[in-house]
């Protein structure tokens, strides 16, 4: 027997032509547009289909809903229509949790203070975040874009401030202006960081920026290629343990603890975290846009 609910979405290639053929009206270039919103749209369908079923392949049950609710791609598209069956809180809990790594190279962490009901989060950093040289970043692009991906109808983020009685609000508007935002301020995925081996170091071109890259153990960092103490490229630096060490005027940074060195310098952290399973950076808005080139 077929339900109104089958003859719908049997009818629904039929409707999608019908708009199509409509947008023609207007012109090849808003015809054009117009089909490459449905590729966009039905690929990445087709995308969290495909990766429902490799899910589903390790096992049915009840576990399958977790993985299908914890995995990147399937809970974006089960955000979007309100299928997700992880509360606001807790989806925000786990955004955090997977930031905690980069947070923890500056020394600190960050405290989830509450969830309300019109969608206001209350967040405290702790430990040297507080007063981490590069915290703005940290925040603007790595807390806020794991919190708003993760919770989308999240309306604002409010920071408690080191000071007693200041507290730092960021408008709902600024953050959903630039969540997966690949433009100014936006992320950048670069797969070769993940065959970084434990002591190694290199440095790659992206968005018009040299990163220098190096990996701690299972940990891997990121920094703007420029030494604060010589003024030069790090081009040719080696790890000692967890001491970077500038091949030119031979100042040792911690880079596990935001590049800090004993004589107050520091190097100019950048946000590294797994998004969608590639390993990301995220470059400010201070430079011009620009392709990712090869390893510098």
């Amino acid at each position: 027997m077929t339900s109104d609910n089958d003859a719908q979405w049997r009818m629904a290639g039929d409707r999608i032509q019908t708009l199509l053929d409509s947008c023609a009206a207007s012109g090849a270039a808003a015809y054009e547009r117009a089909s490459e919103l449905v590729r966009e749209v039905v690929g990445l369908y087709g995308a969290g289909l495909e990766r429902i079923m490799l899910l589903a392949q390790d096992g049915p049950g009840p576990g399958l809903a977790e993985r299908l609710a914890t995995d990147d791609l399937v809970a974006s598209l089960l955000l979007i229509h309100g299928l997700h069956p992880h509360s606001v809180r807790r989806r925000v809990s786990d955004a955090l949790d997977r930031v905690r790594p980069y947070l923890g190279s500056h020394g600190g962490d960050v405290d989830l203070l509450g969830v309300s009901d019109d969608g206001v989060v209350r967040l405290a950093f702790t430990g040297s975040c507080k007063s981490c040289p590069s915290s703005s970043v940290t925040l603007e692009l790595a807390v806020q874009d794991a919190v708003l991906a993760a919770a989308p109808e999240v309306t604002s983020i409010e920071v408690l401030a080191a000071e007693p009685g200041a507290t730092g609000v960021i408008p709902a508007e600024s953050l959903l202006a630039r969540v997966h935002s690949n433009g100014p301020r936006g992320w950048h995925p670069v797969p070769e960081l993940a065959e970084l081996a434990p002591g190694d170091v290199a440095g790659y071109r992206v968005d018009a920026t040299t990163v220098l890259a190096c990996r701690v153990g299972d940990q891997a960092f990121a920094y703007r290629d420029h030494c604060p103490v010589c003024d030069a490229t790090l081009a040719g630096a080696e790890l000692h343990g967890a001491q970077l060490r500038c091949p030119r005027c031979q100042t040792d940074f911690d880079v596990v603890h935001a590049g800090a060195a004993v004589n107050g310098t520091h190097l100019d952290p950048l946000p590294l975290l797994a998004r969608d399973g590639v390993l990301s950076v995220a470059i400010p808005a201070r430079e011009p846009a620009q392709t990712m080139g090869a390893p510098a």
